[in-house]
């Protein structure tokens, strides 16, 4: 069996008429390593498992337990993917039975520099969210009538 390495497709950029970079543009191709990098760091499981190795080390079992509603298989499944893509790191201790720690690589540590920033504008706008989607659903109930 002969394995060969993925290489990352990269999406050149594309403008629009105002002449600014055109923001859907990694949207419409699936090969596209932006999108598949933004699909990978903004699923929920991802953002939880980096919120929770913000400066701390932490075994399997700790992050499973402080992580409600993960299954082990995706909490595997979430962290071999950060793993391979540079964000986080494993560590394999050698006792009996095995010691696994998970932390946070450089890089992604500054992805939860980005994710703080992204819960910091959630919180100050979560009011303002509320009452739109208030006004949505009161303006839909009122159209189904």
């Amino acid at each position: 069996m002969e394995l060969t390495a993925k290489v990352p497709s990269h999406c050149t950029e594309t403008y629009g008429d105002d002449g600014d970079p055109d923001p859907f543009q990694w949207d419409t191709r699936e090969d596209c390593e932006v999108r598949q990098i933004l699909d990978r760091v903004a699923d929920k499981w991802s953002l939880l498992v980096i919120a929770l190795l913000d400066r701390r080390v932490m075994r399997f079992t700790e992050l499973k337990r402080e992580i409600d509603g993960v299954s082990q298989r995706m909490l595997t499944v979430t962290l071999r993917q950060l793993e391979r893509d540079g964000l986080v790191k494993r560590t394999v201790h050698p006792v009996v039975p095995p010691r696994v720690e998970y932390e946070l690589t450089p890089l992604g540590g500054t992805l939860h520099t980005t994710i703080r920033s992204l819960v910091t504008w959630t919180e100050q706008h979560q009011n303002e969210i509320a009452a739109a989607r208030e006004e949505y659903d009161a303006r839909e109930a009122t159209t189904a009538a």
